[in-house]
């Protein structure tokens, strides 16, 4: 069985920027687990374990979508929380997608449509809500004292808050592998589509 979900691809600077970040948070809350950068993924579809025939139509899926989807580039677009301010559970950042030219509207959105069309009529089941791309970089297990979380207020509507001026360029879909262990998650690419092209790369390592 492989446990599996589609991401983006990453690079460098994206994860380096990430990790400035994230050092950034961690001395103002230092009492909150903070997320490894080099696991952090922009996600797509999260699918969990898989046999091999299912991870198979997953390819086909994700293909099928790729050569429909066009390459596009996005930045980071604010500071944000999942939960209540009182007791956040996700501490994030968002995405920005910028238009492609080739497409109305949304070029991230425009592709998770398309993949969750061709993972639903494979008969993978997908969360309803609607699509909300971000970049987890802290999940929180117990509640935060009175102070933290006015300390975590104060940096959301801090400068961490604004919108980055770098692009970032977005040119295939991932079929994720994560691997769970007691010394946390460990993620591999097992197949990359470009966008507008029926190739792919294999076993290409994040």
């Amino acid at each position: 069985m492989t446990r599996t979900f589609i991401a983006l691809e990453m690079n460098e600077a994206l994860q380096q920027y990430l990790a400035e970040t994230i050092h950034q948070l961690s001395q103002a809350l230092p009492e909150i687990r903070w997320v490894n950068p080099q696991g952090i993924h922009l996600t797509l579809a999260f699918l969990g374990e898989l046999d091999d025939k299912q991870v198979g139509e997953v390819f086909h899926a994700v293909e099928e979508a790729a050569q429909k989807a066009t390459a596009f580039e996005y930045r980071i677009k604010g500071l944000g929380t999942f939960g209540s301010p009182q007791q956040p559970r996700v501490i994030w950042l968002g995405i920005e997608d910028l238009p492609s030219g080739k497409i109305q509207g949304s070029p991230l959105h425009y592709a998770h449509r398309l993949l969750s069309k061709a993972l639903e009529l494979r008969g993978f089941e997908l969360e309803k809500r609607p699509y909300s791309p971000h970049l987890t970089l802290a999940r929180i297990k117990q509640p935060l004292t009175l102070e933290s979380r006015q300390r975590l207020q104060r940096l959301l509507h801090s400068g961490l808050a604004a919108t980055s001026s770098a692009i970032y360029p977005v040119q295939s879909l991932c079929v994720m592998k994560s691997e769970l262990s007691r010394s946390g998650a460990k993620y591999s690419c097992l197949k990359a589509y470009p966008f507008g092209s029926s190739k792919s790369i294999h076993n290409k390592h994040l």
